[in-house]
């Protein structure tokens, strides 16, 4: 059975305390964070605190908090060598206080607080210095479902970097096809099928095999009558920078 202290309350924390309690090998010893509120709803099920001089000995402590705020805390726990991880995809695994043994357990997923997911869809990031470590980590993904790697911090980083473009950016470019198809009256829905095949396609083919449309016909007349359409400067410069970008990887 692995112990588990949660710290923080965001969006990852939530969602990693309902799987770890959820496992059968894993139980959540202690929940803090500093604004109380936000986990007394749970304080039937689980220890919670809102003081880290509260923290009771656990095998791992998960600090699940904003970027800034992670190496800030890691330096107040009020004790010394135990293992202290981070669930970043940006901070480096020395940005955690020296003092205690140092890890990373980065689950690679968008997270929503009231959207439900499903560990088994969540490749988990492990990155420790002392490597009597590792086996703990690689339990505690296995005890969720998640599949496991282990990535460095560089690594984890370029990865966080290439999720922005896969997830945040795309999310963006759905949001403009919304607002678009909306000016015209159009039930965004129609769209949902492409949206699904998209992402189906990339699961057995590479990004590359999978491109369609008119940029890498270089079906120019189409691409003059998309811009025409658009009625956003913004929109414009977006279109324009993603064809360029499209045609360029494509030899048009």
């Amino acid at each position: 059975m692995i112990s588990v202290s949660i710290i923080g309350a965001g969006n990852v924390a939530s969602h990693l305390y309902q799987a770890f309690k959820m496992a059968p090998d894993v139980t959540v010893k202690q929940w803090f964070n500093r604004d109380f509120s936000k986990i007394s709803s749970f304080m039937n099920e689980v220890n919670t605190i809102d003081d880290l001089n509260l923290l009771e000995d656990a095998d791992v402590y998960v600090i699940a908090v904003s970027d800034d705020a992670v190496s800030n805390i890691s330096k107040q726990l009020p004790f010394e060598n135990r293992l202290v991880v981070h669930t970043s995809g940006s901070v480096g695994i020395h940005d955690l206080s020296s003092k205690n043994r140092r890890g990373v357990f980065y689950p690679l997923q968008s997270f929503s607080k009231d959207a439900e997911l499903s560990f088994e869809n969540v490749p988990i990031c492990i990155e420790v210095l002392d490597k009597k470590d590792i086996d703990i980590l690689k339990q505690l993904a296995e005890s969720i479902g998640s599949k496991w790697y282990r990535i460095n911090s560089e690594q984890r980083q370029t990865l966080h970097l290439s999720a922005v473009f896969v997830n945040n950016f795309t999310n963006q470019l759905y949001r403009i096809a919304h607002e678009i198809s909306d000016s015209k009256s159009i039930d965004f829905d129609i769209l949902k099928p492409l949206i699904m095949e998209t992402a189906q396609k990339v699961q057995h083919m590479s990004p590359y095999m999978a491109q369609t449309g008119p940029a890498k016909r270089n079906d120019k007349k189409t691409i003059r009558r998309h811009l025409k359409l658009l009625e956003k400067e913004e929109h414009k410069k977006i279109y324009e920078l993603l064809t360029h970008s499209i045609k360029k990887t494509h030899g048009r």
